[in-house]
């Protein structure tokens, strides 16, 4: 018995938006937006790879931060059980003699760092932009004290710096001039530590002002000298506008380390003479490790603490931009 084939029904178009029927709905799972489990799946490969940093962070950054600030509140001594004294340590190294004399120290090196350590290497970065050979080997030499151990950059100034055979009075005496205590001077000490840091740190610093300068497009500089500006002028109405950002953000960075200067003193002059280099994370190692006080040191951290924070956070609204 034949059987006739019966024609195939005619497709079936709907037009573009249309909902389609409930029988041909999509599977779940298939549709534009992914199902929940994967969401979930994906966010938990993401924490795992993550985890290792935040752990390390949490034990390293904040538990010791958060421990520092209980610390300050209490007469802390390795090895026997904590008491709480309120604001007693605050009270204690307020009344410190050094305290007064660390802050001013800080305070002035920082003013310093940023009158020599700030001007120095935006001048030099204009310069490396300038070249047309030689660049990578200018870029390394000026990077090059970066990669040097602080503390063995510390020891060399110090030999540098020595009033008898150092290096510093050695050219001096070559070239005729007086000579100089440099870091054995109570005027001098505080200034040469500030070169110590200047030269030790502005290898980065160059470097990003150096990316920042590239990123400037060539035809404003092209049209400021049409319209016969000078150098001087070129710097102070395309260069510095255009590096503004990066200019306030080193800036605000710069006096966070400053304030925080602690090798420079320890390796070089040991906070002396007379205290002319005791700045407060000096004096905060002196509390730990010399007078066996963490009450003290923490209370003097908190402090710091505070005075950046508030600081910084003054700063950035200052410099606030629409």
């Amino acid at each position: 018995m034949k059987t006739t084939s019966q024609p195939a029904p005619p497709a079936v178009t709907r037009p573009a938006g249309a909902t389609p029927p409930p029988g041909d709905a999509r599977p779940a799972g298939r549709g534009p937006h992914r199902p929940w489990r994967r969401r979930i799946a994906d966010q938990a490969t993401a924490y795992a790879f993550l985890a290792g940093g935040l752990l390390c962070f949490i034990l390293f950054s904040w538990y010791p931060a958060v421990r520092s600030v209980i610390i300050a509140f209490q007469k802390y001594t390795p090895g026997s059980d904590p008491q709480w004294v309120g604001t007693a340590n605050f009270t204690r190294v307020f009344q410190d003699p050094e305290f007064a004399a660390a802050w001013r120290n800080t305070l002035t090196f920082t003013v310093l760092a940023l009158v020599i350590g700030f001007a120095i290497p935006f001048v030099m970065a204009l310069v490396l932009n300038e070249l047309r050979h030689a660049k990578a080997f200018f870029r390394v030499v000026v990077y090059l004290p970066v990669m040097i151990p602080p503390v063995v950059s510390a020891l060399l100034w110090k030999w540098f710096y020595d009033p008898g055979a150092g290096l510093a009075n050695e050219v001096l005496r070559f070239l005729h001039l007086p000579t100089s205590n440099w870091t054995n001077g109570a005027d001098t000490a505080l200034l040469s530590l500030v070169i110590v840091a200047t030269w030790a740190n502005m290898g980065g610093t160059v470097l990003i002002y150096l990316a920042a300068l590239q990123g400037i497009p060539g035809e404003l500089y092209e049209a400021a000298e049409l319209d016969g500006a000078s150098l001087w002028q070129r710097v102070r109405h395309v260069t510095i506008p255009q590096t503004r950002f990066i200019i306030l953000m080193l800036m605000l960075l710069q006096i966070i380390a400053t304030m925080q200067v602690f090798t420079e003193p320890f390796v070089i002059t040991g906070g002396g003479p007379e205290n002319s280099t005791v700045t407060v994370l000096y004096l905060i190692y002196k509390y730990a490790f010399l007078y066996n006080d963490f009450g003290g040191a923490s209370a003097l951290s908190v402090l710091l603490l505070l005075v950046l924070s508030a600081f910084s956070a003054l700063y950035l609204r200052l410099t606030r931009t629409d």
